[in-house]
């Protein structure tokens, strides 16, 4: 016969065990906001690390790295390079030609604010560019995720913000929190921006697009975005007061991010005595697609969709997406995250619709979108928030799959 204590005992740890998870989670409930972020983010990019040394293991030999590299070597091809040279090397005073006499792809297009900040890194800590890169990425990204939640905070409640930066830290192209990109430098800075223009804190606003102008291009759509802001709050003076004093001050801010926004253009064009060498260093990387052509604003994405689906596919599939992003920008969810976001989601779009050539890199680019997540953590459904946790970082490992990975045919970055 068994001892009443030995059947107690057993159904006591049973029930120890099925409340462990829920004291767990009770504990990171009860935790400081910041301590909820940072167990997101690290969770995230364990999850992520994962998946990249995955690939890793079967990655073949290439360019760059050896069989089977490391993670810090893995974490540190493709566009990494590019901001390697920059850091050590600098730019170059003459443009590369090829035999036609066209400027081809070179340094001109990777800005300076984040190979300075890793070569700093590698002064302080001895460390080597693949690691220092890697650790001012991981550092920014969890920065970045920080003040996303106090963005989302002056809109969502507490629970809605936090599986806001959950998606943040899941999204499929959060890994390159994790690789020697300017990526998390430049959403931290821009996440600091927004947040700045929602608590109307214009005058820092001046420190914070300056460093932003030089890490990543995109300081133009934020100059759209403080001058449509400032428009909006003219109009509606009358019942929302708006000072002199902060009329000054939004206005110049706007006017000063659009005039940093230009300057490395002029900086290049200063460097190589070329007018059109940032230009015509960017149009490079569109040459294997079109062809040598002109920049034309609002034409890309047409000569996109031409390229990659045909006429009349490709014309309808890009009105079909504006229309379409209209529908959200409109949308009861997205109206819900205050005019200012709205302004910059537009602004942005607005941007990349004039001057950027959709094309691998567009998974990229669309991140300083981030705004949208606030949107879709609405729902309170846990069916929903899993499945969309999954669906990420099932496209997470797709993009990396896709995007990443060297199998000796790739011809376009990602």
């Amino acid at each position: 016969m068994t001892e009443p204590g030995a059947d107690t005992g057993s159904v006591v740890d049973g029930r120890t065990a099925q409340r462990a998870p829920g004291r767990a989670r009770r504990l990171v409930a009860s935790a400081p906001w910041w301590v909820q972020v940072i167990v997101v983010y690290g969770l995230a990019r364990a999850v992520s690390t994962a998946m990249v040394l995955v690939l890793a293991s079967v990655q073949q030999a290439n360019p760059w790295t050896r069989a089977s590299p490391s993670y810090w070597e893995y974490a540190n091809i493709w566009d990494a390079r590019w901001f390697g040279y920059v850091a050590f090397s600098g730019y170059p005073t003459e443009l590369p030609l090829d035999d036609s006499g066209h400027v081809t792809e070179n340094a001109w297009a990777f800005m300076p604010v984040y190979p300075v900040v890793v070569r700093l890194v590698m002064t302080v800590t001895t460390l080597g560019w693949d690691v220092a890169a890697v650790l001012v990425s991981l550092a920014a990204g969890l920065g970045s995720a920080l003040v996303f939640h106090r963005l989302m905070s002056r809109f969502l409640e507490p629970d809605r913000a936090l599986f806001a930066v959950v998606l943040y830290c899941v999204a499929p192209v959060s890994v390159v929190f994790g690789f020697g990109y300017a990526e998390a430098l430049f959403l931290l800075l821009l996440n600091t921006a927004l947040l700045l223009l929602v608590d109307r804190r214009y005058e820092w606003l001046f420190p914070v697009v300056t460093v932003m102008a030089f890490t990543r291009p995109g300081a133009l759509a934020l100059s759209l975005a403080l001058a449509l802001h400032w428009l909006l709050r003219f109009r509606a003076r009358r019942t929302e007061a708006f000072p002199m004093a902060e009329r000054v001050i939004a206005a110049s801010a706007a006017v000063y991010t659009g005039l940093v926004g230009l300057a490395w253009p002029v900086v290049a064009w200063v460097a190589t005595g070329l007018p059109g060498a940032y230009f015509d260093t960017e149009l490079a990387w569109r040459a294997p697609y079109i062809g040598r052509v002109e920049l034309v604003p609002f034409t890309a994405w047409f000569q996109s969709g031409d390229w990659w689906l045909g006429q009349p596919l490709g014309t309808i599939v890009v009105v079909g997406l504006i229309a379409a992003f209209g529908l959200v920008l409109f949308s009861p969810a997205v109206r819900r995250l205050g005019v200012d976001l709205r302004l910059w989601l537009l602004s942005y779009a607005l941007y990349l619709l004039a001057v950027f050539f959709p094309q691998s890199s567009v998974f990229r680019l669309l991140a300083p979108m981030f705004p949208l997540l606030g949107a879709a953590a609405l729902p309170r459904s846990t069916i929903y928030r899993v499945s969309m946790v999954a669906g990420f970082l099932a496209l997470q490992w797709g993009w990396l799959l896709i995007c990443w990975g060297i199998d000796g045919a790739d011809w376009t970055p990602p």
